[in-house]
């Protein structure tokens, strides 16, 4: 088995007011949501849970126990994901409605030569760096984009930039601190990211637009 997923499952959902892994979308959970499309593109799935919480879902190949971080959780996923792994890809349950193609996209990229390879949307309105509640800067220049899960990594690339033991927002923050390569692909509008009840309810409604 080459292709192996770490779906993490094991935020407290402050934001969203509970786990929200755990919430409802169109009748089914948003973590076996997940499951289902990451084991659609991925030999295997390893699920990242909270501490004490039994997985009674869509069947995976293994769960494990998430940290304090992020990072931690994944470092988790990863001690079972085995050496003759060739590809990882990391996804959260907090992108419920990123699709098999996104997840085939990615990893596509990876077999073309990237070390590493994340969906994003460019952004199309002005943005403001803001504090304490005044504009200081406008960003203009570079392109910027929003970048989405799921991520696809060599698996060398990623055990080495975990490796370090250091924290970050995502893994491509500490891939790129090892000098490896990173490739955007073109990210998904629908591919929502759900951190509030307002999100869910846009994902709703997204699932079931014609």
């Amino acid at each position: 088995m080459d292709t192996w997923a770490v779906v993490l499952a094991a935020g407290s959902g402050t934001r969203f007011g509970g786990q929200k892994q755990f919430a409802m979308l169109g009748g089914t959970r948003l973590v076996d949501r997940v499951v289902e499309t990451a084991s659609t593109s991925c030999d295997a799935v390893v699920l990242v849970l909270p501490p004490d919480v039994p997985w009674d879902g869509t069947l995976v190949t293994a769960t494990a126990t998430g940290g304090a971080s992020r990072a931690e959780s994944v470092r988790s996923g990863l001690r079972l994901v085995p050496e003759t792994a060739r590809i990882i890809v990391i996804h959260d349950a907090a992108h419920p409605l990123a699709s098999s193609e996104l997840f085939s996209s990615v990893i596509r990229a990876i077999h073309s030569g990237a070390d590493a390879a994340v969906p994003g949307l460019r952004l199309t309105e002005t943005m403001k760096r803001v504090e304490n509640g005044r504009v200081v800067e406008t960003v203009t220049g570079p392109v910027l984009i929003a970048a989405q899960t799921p991520h696809a990594f060599r698996a060398e690339v990623l055990r080495a930039a975990h490796a370090t033991g250091a924290d970050a927002v995502d893994d491509t923050v500490l891939v790129e601190a090892i000098g490896a390569s990173i490739v955007v692909i073109p990210g998904d509008p629908m591919n929502v990211h759900v951190t509030t009840p307002a999100e869910l309810d846009l994902a709703a409604r997204l699932l079931d637009a014609p």
